[in-house]
């Protein structure tokens, strides 16, 4: 089994910045892809940013360069950085790592505040 736990979320005001990490241990064989996404409430789930076994990047089609994806391949971490936030961006986000099967993290909570 493989477990994610995801660290860094918590209250920030908007125009601040946040750093997400993600550490991912257990029987990790090949990592396809590792990724974070949000939900907000009442909304559904949505892809952040990804990060696919050869280092290439694929970005949400709303992220506009404010979010930047960083992947730790002897450390297998994760980390997501928000900057210039908006209280869009409240949503719980989650860690996702595809190993080929797929496994989340329990997700950590960003609210921004206006």
């Amino acid at each position: 089994q493989v477990q994610l736990v995801e660290s860094g979320g918590g209250l920030v005001q908007a125009g601040g910045s946040l750093t997400l990490s993600c550490v991912a241990s257990g029987r990790i064989s090949r990592v396809a892809a590792m990724a974070w996404y949000r939900q907000a409430p009442g909304k559904q789930r949505e892809e952040v940013a990804r990060v696919f076994y050869n280092g290439r990047i694929r970005h949400g089609d709303f992220v506009r360069g404010r979010f930047t994806i960083d992947r730790d391949k002897d450390k297998n971490t994760l980390t997501l950085q928000i900057n210039n936030m908006t209280p869009e961006d409240t949503a719980v986000y989650y860690c996702y790592l595809a190993s080929p099967a797929n496994f989340w993290g329990q997700g950590t909570q960003v609210t921004v505040s206006a």
